[in-house]
């Protein structure tokens, strides 16, 4: 009816939105606020992204962050340092495997107090006065390496020669770039081979041969004209 109650009349079930408002504006004062703090101070970059990533995901929890993806190719967890095989087993293993290498059988294998050494005789590798090998030494060398490939140590080739002077139609004027030669040879065959650090050549010549032991004349030569694989007890490349 016209004239009946007004508390009879539909009431809405929406709920009001005002608060809204008011809830807008406080967040609005805050930002300002803390804004103003933070530009009386210094301003550290990454201190202010930080917030800023904060003040977003609070206000916009919806929104998706990108993240750059990393560039660098290693990091601490995919690093993986190599170690040095001891001595004393890689002896032993040594011997092992050149005992059934006629060409290498000859070698010496010596175990000294900071390095692992094994003397190849030069007379078998190299022909007299030359420092390319034949396809048979190369073969002999590939065994060798073989059981270096997985080897960690640093490795050095040491050449050496007997006093008495290279023949000059052989190529060489002396006697170093003769030992020179035949440890880069040796050098290049073990990488050859599967080594692949570095590997250290040196030619020294006869400067050591007033060093080897007293032995007869003719053996002592042949001694002298060797080469030498030292074998560090420290990891290649360091």
């Amino acid at each position: 009816m016209i004239g009946g109650d007004m508390d009879d009349a539909p009431k809405s079930d929406k709920p009001s939105m005002a608060w809204m408002v008011t809830f807008a504006d406080l967040v609005s004062l805050m930002l300002t606020f803390f804004v103003l703090l933070f530009s009386m101070s210094s301003v550290k970059m990454d201190e202010w992204d930080a917030m800023i990533d904060t003040l977003t995901q609070t206000l916009n929890p919806g929104k998706l962050t990108t993240v750059a993806a990393a560039t660098a190719k290693f990091n601490i967890g995919t690093i993986f340092r190599r170690q040095a095989t001891n001595l004393d087993y890689l002896s032993g293993v040594l011997e092992g495997g050149v005992a059934n290498e006629p060409l290498l059988s000859s070698s010496r294998i010596m175990l000294l107090d900071d390095r692992l050494v094994i003397a190849l005789p030069g007379d078998l590798l190299f022909p007299p006065g030359q420092a390319v090998m034949p396809d048979e030494a190369r073969s002999a060398l590939f065994t060798l390496g073989s059981l270096l490939r997985n080897v960690g140590n640093q490795i050095g080739v040491n050449g050496h020669s007997d006093p008495s002077p290279p023949a000059p139609e052989k190529g060489f004027q002396s006697n170093w770039e003769l030992s020179l030669a035949r440890a880069s040879a040796v050098a290049n065959a073990l990488r050859s081979s599967g080594y692949t650090d570095d590997i250290i050549a040196y030619g020294y010549a006869d400067s050591r041969y007033a060093q080897l032991p007293d032995l007869p004349p003719e053996e002592r030569t042949k001694l002298g004209r060797r080469v030498d694989i030292v074998i560090f007890p420290t990891v290649g490349g360091d």
